[in-house]
């Protein structure tokens, strides 16, 4: 993987960057880095793997997030998701629902740096592909400070390749993980100095960037930045990263073109069983800020859960986008 896809991602987000959502953001980013959704290492080692690690070729470059605590289990799930094709294997150390609390992964292991180390170690020793980690600045009553510097500092000695930190708290009592995405106050600058202080290695900051223009400060200081549900809701910024963000000279595709590759596609997956609300779901809204996203919006949310629904529902629901917005690239 060339180390330049971090300097954007879209985040690993339960029940959302599946397959279809990557294939759908592949069409309109080549360079950015994706993730899978989170994965435990018991499911990596016991569930069905077609079905949690399965991807297409054109997903690439792609990081598969895995979730744990037991370096044995994390090492043989690193190594499945390497012969899988997977770019990096990522650690998942910011997660802060009850349910991965209850497993003793996720932001709860801020507490633990030794267990942390040894995970990535473990790791580190059955690939040659990067291990990184994903992390909060902290958790709780945790000095944000001492804390990380002692957290990240054990990290880079088990040979991490690169870190991506969330830049807020996770405060695992009392708040709940949508409350954790926005109550505990964004702290970019203690980001900044980390990766200032741990520079060359990668640091990719997260948390609370919405647009390509916010996106720009944090990538004069970082590594790159990662953008989680502001790419989800408005995926048509995705659109722009490649010229804005990696500065490639090819035109952004226009939306007519990604509609009809995302119609192909629906019309392979239903031919294999799938539903056609299983893909349209990650694209409604495509359209934002163009004249028509409601309808467009509404078309997809409502016609493509009807029984037999097809992929003409998505030539519908462009044929009520302004026609400027649909062709133009």
């Amino acid at each position: 993987m060339n180390p330049q896809a971090r300097r954007f991602s879209v985040a690993p987000m339960m029940d959302w960057t599946d397959r279809h959502c990557r294939h759908f953001h592949r069409l309109l980013t080549r360079e950015a880095l994706l993730f899978t959704e989170m994965v435990t290492s018991p499911a990596v080692l016991h569930g069905p793997r077609e079905r949690l690690l399965g991807f297409s070729p054109e997903e690439h470059p792609i990081a598969l997030q895995l979730g744990g605590s037991d370096p044995e289990e994390l090492a043989e799930a690193t190594r499945i998701g390497a012969d899988w094709g997977y770019d990096e294997i990522n650690l998942n150390v910011g997660c802060p629902s009850d349910r991965v609390q209850s497993g003793r992964f996720g932001a709860c292991l801020m507490a633990e740096p030794e267990l942390v180390a040894r995970c990535v170690a473990a790791m580190k020793g059955v690939t040659d592909r990067p291990v990184s980690v994903k992390c909060r600045i902290g958790i709780d009553d945790q000095d944000t400070e001492e804390s990380l510097d002692r957290f990240v500092d054990r990290l880079v000695d088990a040979g991490v390749d690169a870190l991506y930190v969330h830049a807020r708290k996770a405060w695992l009592q009392g708040l709940s993980p949508k409350e954790n995405r926005t109550i505990p106050p964004l702290d970019y600058p203690r980001v900044h100095r980390l990766a200032a202080r741990l520079r060359p290695l990668p640091v990719m900051i997260n948390g609370g960037i919405e647009t390509l223009e916010a996106a720009r400060p944090h990538l004069e200081v970082t590594s790159g930045v990662m953008l989680g549900r502001a790419a989800y809701h408005d995926p048509w910024l995705l659109a722009s990263v490649d010229t804005e963000v990696f500065g490639a000279s090819r035109p952004s595709p226009a939306l007519a073109e990604v509609i009809e590759a995302m119609a192909a596609y629906a019309e392979s997956v239903i031919a294999q069983g799938g539903r056609l609300n299983q893909i349209t779901r990650h694209m409604l809204g495509l359209a934002n800020g163009m004249r028509g996203a409601r309808q467009f919006r509404q078309i997809l949310s409502v016609e493509a859960c009807r029984p037999g629904a097809g992929p003409d529902v998505l030539h519908k629901a462009l044929s009520v986008v302004e026609p400027a917005a649909a062709m133009a690239g």
